[in-house]
């Protein structure tokens, strides 16, 4: 995850709401520190299907029971209730089952507290903004940072209902808090919720039914280094041998010695196998997970694994050859390749993907997306990629942009968690470094200093392109302006600023002229005839001199 180093960043590109000069520093992202890979389950026989489906649903039941075992202790659990749970546990499965369902569900609780405690803050976020627009007087406007009043008396109102209605919603919550109280529903609320809304998720109800307990099973074990190939839970030998310690209930099943069932498939890891062998030959602790994809059809392994703590290269290295700079954008990638200088080298590069249908289509078209910025990064050369620090979660509550729906709904579509972790995960492969910069102005700044001069009559530059430009140049180190503004005593006379420009070829250019009173004039350029030494005549009156003096009235004539 690329987090911020300095608060006072905006964590949009507009900027809104930060003093310009209050920026974050730039800062090489961290790794990824774990690994995770996925093989399909092939050629299983039915009895293989029977035992697994047995299996997951007996460990499901149990670990639904200790998710309500856990919800009620709430936040008076400590060790001595986690030991009880395990104990209750061990005698329907295993030790080392009962460990993997207890720390499942420590973390599906502690993910429902993170949830709670967020939806907390965009609660009181969205009244301070009610209040403080409230407070205003009707069509008042709003600074520098801060929203103006509501345009309408029944606008108003309408606010002042719901700040009521938000008030009753932030005393229940805050009960549900201190008293430890969550809610969460294994499978998913909105499989869930989609159970009363079969024809919209196009399903049927034995569909929904057969997905609603594949989401409850519970299929998984954590590793443990200096067991025999890190796990003894579910097996997985380096000649992709998979054998389940069956629970006691269901031992009468087993196949091979010490209640143990060995699956007829095989798995052979194409992706990190080298990596995931030699963990596995060495008794190094590796997690499985088992999962049936009930649209498909197929039974899946996932393993993972933790990984040491790699130190990222140091900044000053990330810059040395450049940088590929990156705006993030509800559809694409807007890259440009900047040399250690700052200056744009090139043609910008736009990265499509589409994030609309569902959660699988949209991962796997960033994933694509990714690989493809890689790749031309690596082929440029640099060493990092510049990346704006994005983080919506303070700008997704409603209050904040008022009538702004489409670009809230762009705002909470853009999957700004799962992006920054797959591109430092995907970079870190690749061996590019990736410097996170503080998101501040850099399109309106991108566009204002370098879309106009960045394009041609052949080459249109967006603002997006433009915006890549200022990131690039930020993580780089340099300011986003193309030019350092002159000190404030030569940005004017003395006396004021200059009102008349002398001749480019007047060596007392920086003195006062007073106007010529009948300037050069050339009709060359307007006849398009060659240039000759003499000023050509001109045969028509439009082109001809005027010897008079060239005068502006001050007020228009209305006679």
């Amino acid at each position: 995850m690329l987090q911020s180093v300095a608060e006072g960043g905006v964590p949009s590109g507009g900027g809104a709401g930060t003093r310009v000069g209050s920026f974050s520093a730039p800062f090489v992202a961290a790794g990824p520190s774990g690994v995770a890979v996925r093989d399909r389950l092939k050629g299983l026989t039915e009895q293989d299907e029977r035992v697994l489906r047995l299996v997951g649903a007996h460990l499901g039941s149990l670990c639904a029971r200790d998710l309500k075992a856990r919800c009620a202790d709430g936040v008076e659990h400590g060790p001595d209730g986690w030991a009880a749970r395990k104990r209750n546990l061990t005698a329907g499965s295993s030790a080392r089952w009962a460990g993997s369902i207890t720390k499942a569900t420590n973390d599906q609780w502690a993910l429902a507290r993170r949830g709670h405690l967020a939806h907390l803050r965009s609660l009181e976020a969205g009244m301070r903004t009610l209040e403080h627009r409230l407070s205003l007087p009707i069509g008042a406007k709003g600074g520098e940072g801060a929203p103006g009043g509501y345009r309408t008396r029944r606008e108003w109102f309408a606010k002042s209902r719901r700040l009521a209605l938000m008030r009753e919603r932030l005393v229940a919550a805050r009960a549900d808090w201190d008293a430890g109280v969550v809610r969460v529903v294994r499978g998913g609320r909105r499989l869930l919720t989609s159970r009363h809304h079969l024809d919209k998720a196009g399903l049927t109800e034995a569909e929904w039914r057969q997905r609603w307990q594949a989401s409850r099973w519970f299929l998984q074990a954590d590793g443990e280094s200096g067991k025999r190939y890190g796990n003894e839970t579910i097996r997985v030998t380096p000649a992709g041998e998979v054998s389940i310690r069956l629970p006691g209930p269901l031992a009468h099943l087993a196949n091979a010695p010490h209640s143990r069932y060995v699956l007829t498939a095989r798995v052979a890891f194409q992706h990190r196998g080298a990596e995931w062998a030699d963990r596995v030959e060495g008794n190094r602790a590796v997690a499985y997970r088992i999962h049936l994809d009930i649209g498909r059809g197929r039974w899946y392994l996932t393993a993972s694994w933790r990984r040491a703590a790699v130190s990222g290269i140091p900044l000053e290295t990330a810059r040395a050859r450049g940088i590929v700079g990156v705006d993030t954008n509800a559809d694409h990638f807007a890259a440009w390749r900047l040399d250690r200088h700052g200056n744009p080298v090139g043609r910008p590069r736009r990265f499509d993907y589409d994030l609309s249908g569902p959660a699988p289509h949209r991962d796997a078209q960033v994933r694509h997306a990714i690989t493809r910025l890689l790749h031309w990064a690596a082929s440029c050369g640099v060493a990092a990629i510049g990346i704006e620090d994005l983080d919506f979660t303070a700008e997704r509550t409603r209050e904040k942009y008022g009538r702004r729906a489409r670009f809230r709904q762009l705002v909470s579509g853009m999957p700004t968690g799962k992006l920054k972790a797959r591109l430092a995960a995907m970079a870190a492969e690749v061996g590019l470094a990736i410097v996170a910069v503080d998101p501040a102005y850099t399109t309106k700044w991108g566009a204002q200093y370098w879309r106009e001069p960045m394009g041609t009559p052949h080459r249109k530059v967006s603002r997006h392109d433009a915006a890549s430009i200022a990131v690039g140049r930020r993580a780089l180190g340099h300011p986003v302006r193309r030019r350092t503004a002159p000190p404030r005593h030569h940005q004017s006379d003395d006396a004021g600023y200059r009102t008349v420009q002398a001749d480019r070829g007047d060596r007392r250019r920086e003195r006062s002229r007073h106007p010529v009173t009948e300037p050069a004039h050339d009709a060359c350029p307007r006849t398009r005839a060659m240039r000759k030494r003499e000023t050509s005549a001109s045969s028509t009156v439009r082109d001809a001199r005027s010897p008079g003096r060239r005068a502006r009235s001050p007020l228009p004539d209305t006679v």
